[in-house]
């Protein structure tokens, strides 16, 4: 009898150390989770924080909370993980945007600049620009040539409607037409479209980019 109590005593400690560390294992999951979470959080703050955030990241990092709420504790990692990577390479894209545009590459330079020379107009304006590598419309709109002002690259966009499906995505050999008589509101519009653009992504015609358009 005593043999026998003694075998289940043993046996109750056992399932309670087997629960135990199920219970720790999923404290643990759950940890790692919320972490991942609050990276992928972070990382999205900051592409938000130089307008850069991709349209999605936000609806993923949802999902993920979603997932953890239900104790999904591996698919909210994966969710978070691959916010956090979309954050962290819209950022990346960011300051490589804004590198192009501050440090421009001395033959692109030297090729638009030659492209550029018969559309020059009074006070050293062109009329039109050659697309070269490289280029996006801010840095284009950046050049004195053009506006010296890279906020002003909706005024662009907006000329070449026809020409350009996604303000995001330029391609080499394209002509642009720049629109040097562009009245003061026309530039106030473009300027406050640029700073209050939100979200992007490459491929696709945002919809505050078919409002401003539509104006």
């Amino acid at each position: 009898m005593r043999t026998s109590a003694r075998l289940f005593s043993v046996a109750l400690l056992s399932l309670g150390l087997i629960t135990g560390c199920a219970s720790t294992d999923e404290t643990s999951d759950a940890v790692l989770a919320e972490q991942a979470i609050a990276e992928a959080k972070a990382a999205n703050a900051e592409a938000k924080a130089v307008n850069a955030e991709w349209r999605d990241t936000g609806k993923i990092i949802e999902q993920a909370e979603g997932k953890l709420a239900a104790e999904d504790y591996e698919a909210a990692i994966a969710l978070a993980n691959k916010a956090k990577a979309q954050a962290e390479a819209a950022i990346a894209q960011a300051d490589a945007e804004n590198k192009k545009f501050l440090n421009e590459n001395t033959d692109s330079t030297a090729t638009a600049g030659a492209a550029a020379a018969g559309a020059r107009g009074a006070g050293g304006r062109v009329s039109s620009y050659s697309v070269v590598r490289g280029d996006n419309l801010w840095n284009i709109s950046g050049k004195d040539e053009v506006y010296a002002d890279p906020y002003q690259w909706p005024l662009i966009y907006k000329t070449n409607r026809d020409k350009i499906k996604d303000a995001d995505l330029i391609m080499p050999g394209q002509v642009l037409d720049i629109d040097q008589n562009a009245s003061a509101s026309e530039i106030d519009a473009a300027v406050n479209h640029a700073k209050t653009r939100g979200a992007w992504s490459l491929g696709d015609t945002e919809q505050s980019d078919r409002d401003y358009l539509a104006k």
